[in-house]
């Protein structure tokens, strides 16, 4: 029989599991190391080590108070920090009793807000940003250059007159960009810049402000709680929880080999089941599922994500359907997998559910074949990434 899904492997072999805390890099244009901030007695960033390559895209990634916002600050110039060193092009700017004031760090910053000034035009706010003194030919050649930045924006030049309020969410947020470029920065940071924009607008417009930053070779960080945009728009993906960066890597790595439990289930869906490790052999709900690199034997937690499990006529799995939710090009279907045999002597689940075993949730585009009730046969496809258990019950970090 074939797949229903006509699946491909995701998860080729040969790819690391875990990525290294610090990305290594021969050409680095920011170097934070061992940076800590504290606001009164709140410790916000507990030795953050981070490395960005030049000319690279970096998305800083984590929930609300996770000290994503403070860390830009600091690399901007807006906050001292209280311990640790940040450089630019090898240079300290903060720490060890270095500091270079934020205006001459040759950094850009882009607010979530857009922060234009309401009273001023779009010609007047760009021109905000230009050094007189660096450009030629007078006010002419401030025009020409407002002129120069709102193409490379993608603006219509007869917007240079329009005041913000005139101007669309994406249209307010390249105009702050194009004010950012004006200083022709070296390194721009953008501080959540799209997340007030309707769902659409918000694709179109970070793909267009990628493109700007990538062909002007400007090194850019992005700030972002939205991971999906993190995992599309950036070269390599920092994962924030706590003041600490959990995991560095680029966004293929961290999303299918994320470095423990919270990492994984914050940067997207996943499915998450008891297991018992002998060699690189997991057994679970699913049946037999590879491990590469298993961080115990034992009891251990099982992570895949939902495109891993697929619908196959010939599966050698099966699930009850319990509910779907439809969304147009895919279904989330919630499934009851059988109960599960002991794993081991004196074995004790964390999950048992009234009549069968696990429940999960996986996502299938033809919704007519998962209606609740209907019995399904699955297969998984790849390698799992497995967590070790600490006695208390709670997936620790792999290794």
């Amino acid at each position: 029989m074939t797949d229903m899904n006509t699946p491909r492997d995701p998860y080729p072999t040969g790819v690391q599991r875990i990525a290294p805390s610090v990305a290594p890099s021969t050409n680095s244009h920011l170097e934070i190391d061992g940076v800590t901030k504290k606001f009164g007695q709140q410790e916000v960033l507990k030795g953050v080590n981070l490395s960005v390559e030049k000319g690279g895209t970096t998305a800083i990634v984590g929930p609300s108070g996770s000290g994503k916002t403070t860390l830009l600050r600091l690399i901007a110039g807006f906050e001292h920090p209280d311990s640790g060193r940040i450089a630019l092009n090898g240079s300290a700017v903060a720490g060890n009793e270095a500091w270079v004031p934020a205006h001459k760090r040759r950094v850009g910053y882009v607010a979530q807000d857009g922060a234009l000034f309401p009273h001023l035009s779009v010609g007047q706010n760009i021109s905000f940003g230009l050094d007189g003194s660096r450009v030629s030919g007078g006010r002419r050649g401030i025009q020409r250059r407002i002129s120069e930045l709102l193409d490379m924006v993608s603006l219509d030049p007869a917007m240079v007159t329009r005041r913000p309020h005139q101007l669309s969410g994406g249209q307010q947020q390249r105009v702050a960009l194009a004010r950012a470029l004006a200083r022709e920065p070296e390194l721009m940071l953008l501080d959540e810049p799209f997340s007030a924009l309707d769902a659409g607008l918000r694709v179109a417009t970070r793909r267009a402000v990628g493109t700007v930053l990538k062909d002007a070779g400007i090194t850019t960080i992005l700030v972002t709680h939205d991971q999906s945009e993190a995992l599309s728009f950036a070269d390599q993906v920092a994962v924030m929880r706590g003041g600490r960066l959990a995991q560095i890597g680029n966004p293929f790595v961290v999303y299918t080999r994320p470095a423990d439990r919270a990492t994984a289930e914050f940067l997207g869906d996943a499915v998450i089941l008891e297991a018992w490790m002998e060699g690189s052999l997991a057994t679970c709900s699913l049946g037999g599922i590879p491990v590469r690199r298993p961080p115990a034997q034992g009891r251990v937690q099982l992570m895949l994500r939902p495109e891993q499990i697929r619908i196959s006529e010939d599966g050698p799995i099966h699930g009850t359907v319990v509910d779907t939710d439809y969304f147009g090009p895919e279904t989330t279907v919630r499934l009851q997998l059988p109960a599960p045999l002991p794993l081991a002597e004196g074995d004790v689940r964390d999950h048992r559910y009234p009549g069968g075993g696990e429940i999960i949730t996986i996502r299938h585009w033809n919704a007519s074949i998962a209606r609740p009730g209907a019995k399904l046969r699955l297969r998984v496809l790849g390698e799992a990434v497995a967590f070790a258990v600490d006695p208390t019950g709670t997936a620790g970090p792999s290794t």
